[in-house]
């Protein structure tokens, strides 16, 4: 009876600890504005699960953003937008990984590596909280909202390929997809890559207000987004 006992306790705690690691990531997370310089900065604290201060440009052409590489000493990162008009709809982050930050600056100083979908999962519960409150029939369509477990890609050639952030699936289903990149620095895959090519994360990353739109019929799904010299990369009024 006793050796029952305790494996029934034994069940219940890895039942419990299964069910806390599958809540823990859904804790509430404020991500800030998109044309903020803290925004891909917040991305990667969270992506290397890092307190490493960082330095983020935020740049308002693709062509800078494109041939940007993050370095790791000192933690230098970048950003872009792509706006529809006024309204920021991805934010691009290009930030360094975990296994790079724990090579550089300890073993305690990173944590485990998360990936963009990570990121878009925030985002939607974010999305869903405003429009709880501002437009509770748009929430409830954001709730069925399918964020993919989009595969990042290996090189810069692939990330800068024309994309499709928020689609109809085959399924009926609107699916959010976050775009990236990842070449982690102790993959021996990636060693006869040059050290700036190694040790990187990059994310295309639909927002809030993006996500919204959507789901009150402000805008359709399927929007096109691309990394051209001419890319939408400021708000209409601040272009004009």
């Amino acid at each position: 009876m006793l050796k029952l006992q305790q494996g029934q306790i034994l069940l219940a705690t890895i039942l419990l600890s299964t069910i806390y690691s599958q809540i823990a990531p859904a804790q509430v997370v404020n991500l800030p504005e998109p044309e903020s310089s803290d925004f891909c900065s917040t991305v990667q604290q969270l992506l290397a699960n890092t307190n490493v201060p960082s330095t983020n440009t935020v740049f308002d052409n693709m062509p800078d953003y494109r041939s940007s590489k993050p370095s790791v000493s000192p933690l230098n990162i970048y950003q872009v937008v792509t706006y529809s008009d006024t309204m920021p709809m991805i934010v691009s982050c290009k930030v360094k990984t975990a296994d790079h930050l724990r090579s550089e600056y300890g073993e305690d100083d990173a944590g485990k590596q998360r990936f963009c979908p990570d990121v878009t999962r925030i985002t939607l519960r974010a999305a869903i909280r405003e429009l709880e409150t501002e437009n509770p029939s748009a929430a409830e369509t954001a709730k069925t909202y399918i964020v993919e477990d989009t595969e990042p890609f290996s090189t810069g050639q692939s990330y800068l390929s024309d994309f499709e952030a928020v689609f109809e699936g085959a399924d009926g289903n609107i699916h959010i997809a976050s775009y990236g990149l990842q070449t982690d620095w102790e993959n021996w895959l990636f060693w006869l890559l040059p050290d700036r090519l190694r040790g990187q994360t990059y994310c295309h990353l639909p927002t809030v207000d993006y996500i919204k739109a959507i789901a009150t019929g402000a805008m359709e799904p399927g929007s096109v987004i691309h990394t051209r010299d001419d890319a939408p990369t400021r708000a209409t009024a601040e272009a004009n």
